[in-house]
Formats: structure tokens, C-alpha cells, sequence
């Protein structure tokens, strides 16, 4: 039957998205006209999905009814809000792999770059061990703690909001871990709060050292121009230029949705996982599109160059905020009451330790540039990367340092050493013991890896 143009499953989508849209602007008015949020460093996007989620606490308080599950919402407003974190993901994912450009460093960058990406992995183990350990330890003292509850703190502090979802929605439908959704993505946001509170502590620092004194009066106006490539579409060709990276965005999702499911069909009982690892499935996908794209163009086979890596990022950044948005928003702490300690256990701890392991990492294997590694690399891994470059930005404003680099091309070797953790995480529910010692063993190896230098230095 059809539906009616007034019916609410017409525009409840529409409406949720709108919302998410307009408070992304009402945080971002709020934080310029408060010093204090705007000292904060907090992401307009953090403070958007901390209004809605506050305003629907006070909704439900007053109508006894979850706001997102309303008629205005289309009656499931919850899960679409998990949707669109869900796929938002995954799309950023792609926009940042056709951004990345296809620069060559020397042999020095190149070691820097490796070493980022092994202190990102080292990190997510870390945070792993960290998380695990006390929700396992908890288990036997608490009842109805679900014992791998706690390794999503690298997935929702490492990997960002996307993922702590993607994971505890394995959890919670696989494993029985009720609330396992809103508990990623509350660990994600506790994350983003990390980012705020131990960057503001370094910065402090550093300003009592003088250290922010040659940066104080930098200009930061944003470069707002559309950037042309060499040999690119042009703007105002018969398809907007915009238009055309959203399509190439939008191909390889849907290359990544039929991968997923051939997968699916082959491993019927690693569906969950599978649909789980959209994201990275994605970035093969866009991989190979673009190779596929620069293959043609070197054979002068298409004469422009259809990728813009200015608009990519944009589209990139514009998924991301929504992903932020929607996954706070999305948060129902009522079904969560007896984890609140231990939430609030693990994000302070989560803090501490990943403050003061990336600041050894970056005094040890980056002295030339320590404060900006730092950082990129605390925000990066409490937040998600836009996060670090917001922090990098305070010390570095014109990226003059190799840092933001960093944080761009750590993601092939951190996949391809992260990519058994995201294994791992499916049997720490089945062999619990098993896998915190795989863990902490691939964290020595890590360790090795990084400080190899320091460890085997030559006499």
C-alpha cells in the first residue's frame, strides 16, 4: 500500500536528519559565544550529540517516552540514529582513502610514518589490556557484568564512535551483552571528553613554558576556496564536481555492500563480523577504484582527473560529524545503571594511560617534533583523527610539521597489524582468559617493534 506525503514513516528520517543537521549549528553558536566551551577544544560535533542527548534525557523525563521513538521520528528514531553511524563510517572511510594523495617521502618519513602506525596499534592493545582486565576482574565480583564489556574502550577511544557501535552491536546480538550498543558509543563519547581534557592539560603546560608564545597571534582563517588539481573536471561542467566525488564515494559503498555479501553467503556464521568490517571493506573497495581510476589516466584513457582531495575532505569531514552526532545522540543510558562506575572507571584510565603512553612514544622516537606527534596522536586515539588535527592545530596551524602526515598515511600499517585485534575481540566472550593473554603478548611485540632501535641499538 502506499504511504501517504503525511505520514510520519514519510518524513521521520528526514526530520532526524534535519535535527542532526541544525543542532551541528546551535553547538557550533553555543561554543563561539561561551569561552569557556570554546576554550574547551571540545568538537562542535560532540557538543551537538550532547545537547540532543541531554534535551531527550528531559524529554523523557517530562512524557515518560524516548523522544527519537516518537511519531516526529518516525516511531524507530533510535535505530535509525544507528543506522546512520553505522554507514556514515564506513563512507568517511572512503572519502578519506580517494583524499589521500600519492606523495612519496624519503626513507626517514617513511620509518616516522611506520612507527606512527605501530604506536596506533600499540595503543588500541594497550587500551584492550586496560578495558579487558577490569571488566573481567569486575565480572567475578559483580553479577550481570558482561566480562569483555570493557574491550570496546580501544574501539570506542582508538577507533571512534563508528566502531565502539559496530562492536557492541556484535556483543549484544551475538554474545547477549544487553546494552552493548549504547555502551560503545558512551565509551566513544567519554573518549571525545578525554581528547578535550588531557589536550587542554598539554597545552596549559605548554603555554607555562612559554612554548605557545610564537603562535598566539596566528591567522586562522580556513581556506574556503574551492582548490582546483591540475588537469581536474571543471567546476561548472554539466555534473558539479561535488557530485562526482559522492558518486565514486557511493559506487564503492555499494561494491563494499555486494563484497559483504558474497562474504556473508561463503561464512554464514561470520555474517555479524563481516557486515561489521563495512568500513574496511570500503577502504579496499575505494583502493581499488582509485588505482583503477589512475591506471586509466595514465594510459590517457580518461583525460581529467575526476578525484578532488579538497572535496573529499570536506565529504569526509561532513560524514564524520554526523557519525559523531548521531552515535551520541543515539546513547540510551537508562538500560545502562549498573555500569556507570565502571564506564566512568574505564574513561578515566582510558585517559591516563593513553595520555602518557603516546607522551613517551613521542619524546622517544619523535624528538624533532614531539609536541605536535603528541598531540595528533592523544586526539587521534581518544577521538578520531579530525579530533587530533583540532589539538595539532593549536601548536602546529599551518601543519608545518610532519605529524599531520603522520596521521594520514599510519593507516595501512596500522590496519594491517590492527586488523587480528578486531579478530580477537569475537573471542574475548568464548576464551576470555586466552585472549587477554594474546594480547598482552602482541603488545610486547608491538613494544619491540617500535623501540626496536632503543632494544638492539648497536654498541
Amino acid at each position: 500500500m502506499m504511504s501517504n506525503f503525511w505520514d510520519s514513516n514519510v518524513w521521520g528520517c528526514f526530520n532526524l536528519i534535519a535535527i542532526l543537521l541544525t543542532i551541528l549549528i546551535v553547538a557550533s553558536l553555543i561554543k563561539k559565544k561561551i569561552p569557556l566551551l570554546k576554550e574547551s577544544l571540545i568538537p562542535t560535533s560532540v557538543l551537538g550529540g550532547g545537547i540532543l542527548l541531554l534535551v531527550g534525557a528531559i524529554y523523557k523525563v517530562i512524557f515518560k517516552i524516548n523522544m527519537f521513538q516518537t511519531d516526529f521520528f518516525g516511531a524507530n528514531g533510535i535505530q535509525t540514529l544507528e543506522i546512520i553511524t553505522y554507514h556514515t563510517l564506513a563512507l568517511g572511510f572512503i572519502a578519506s582513502t580517494f583524499s589521500d594523495s600519492s606523495a612519496s617521502f624519503n626513507k626517514k618519513r617513511q620509518i616516522e610514518i611506520f612507527n606512527t602506525g605501530v604506536t596506533t596499534v600499540a595503543t588500541y592493545l594497550m587500551q584492550g589490556i586496560l578495558g579487558f582486565g577490569i571488566t573481567l576482574g569486575a565480572a567475578f565480583i559483580v553479577k550481570d557484568i558482561f566480562p569483555a564489556a570493557g574491550l570496546l574502550l580501544p574501539f570506542g577511544y582508538g577507533q571512534g564512535t563508528g566502531q565502539a557501535l559496530n562492536y557492541g552491536n556484535i556483543y549484544e546480538t551475538d554474545f547477549g551483552f544487553i546494552g552493548g550498543k549504547s555502551f560503545g558509543l558512551t565509551i566513544a563519547a567519554l573518549g571525545f571528553l578525554s581528547a578535550s581534557i588531557g589536550g587542554v592539560i598539554y597545552l596549559s603546560h605548554l603555554k607555562k613554558k612559554n612554548k605557545l608564545a610564537s603562535i598566539l597571534k596566528k591567522n586562522t582563517e580556513e581556506i574556503n576556496q574551492f582548490s582546483a588539481q591540475e588537469n581536474s573536471i571543471e567546476l561548472f561542467e554539466s555534473m558539479d564536481t561535488l557530485s562526482v566525488q559522492i558518486s565514486f564515494i557511493m559506487g564503492s559503498y555499494l561494491l563494499t555492500f555486494l563484497s559483504m555479501k558474497v562474504l556473508g553467503g561463503l561464512l554464514p556464521g561470520l555474517k555479524s563480523v563481516i557486515f561489521g568490517f563495512n568500513f574496511l571493506l570500503g577502504v579496499i573497495m575505494a583502493t581499488i577504484v582509485k588505482f583503477l581510476l589512475n591506471y586509466l589516466q595514465r594510459k590517457r584513457i580518461l583525460k581529467k582527473v575526476y578525484l578532488n582531495s579538497f572535496l573529499m575532505t570536506r565529504v569526509r569531514n561532513f560524514f564524520f560529524d554526523i557519525m559523531v552526532v548521531a552515535g551520541i545522540a543515539a546513547i540510551q543510558l537508562h538500560i545502562l545503571n549498573h555500569y556507570f562506575v565502571l564506564m566512568i572507571i574505564l574513561g578515566i584510565l582510558g585517559l591516563l594511560f593513553t595520555y602518557a603512553y603516546n607522551y613517551l612514544v613521542a619524546k622517544i622516537l619523535f624528538p624533532e617534533y614531539p609536541d605536535e606527534q603528541f598531540l595528533a596522536m592523544y586526539g587521534m586515539l581518544t577521538g578520531t583523527a579530525s579530533t587530533g588535527i583540532i589539538l595539532l592545530r593549536e601548536v602546529d596551524p599551518d601543519f608545518k610539521s610532519p605529524a599531520s602526515d603522520n596521521l594520514v598515511y599510519q593507516n595501512f600499517p596500522a590496519i594491517v597489524f590492527g586488523f587480528p585485534l578486531m579478530l580477537l575481540a569475537t573471542t574475548a566472550p568464548v576464551k576470555p582468559f586466552f585472549t587477554l593473554g594474546i594480547l598482552f603478548l602482541f603488545f610486547l611485540l608491538m613494544n619491540l617493534i617500535l623501540f626496536r632501535e632503543q632494544i638492539f641499538r648497536k654498541k
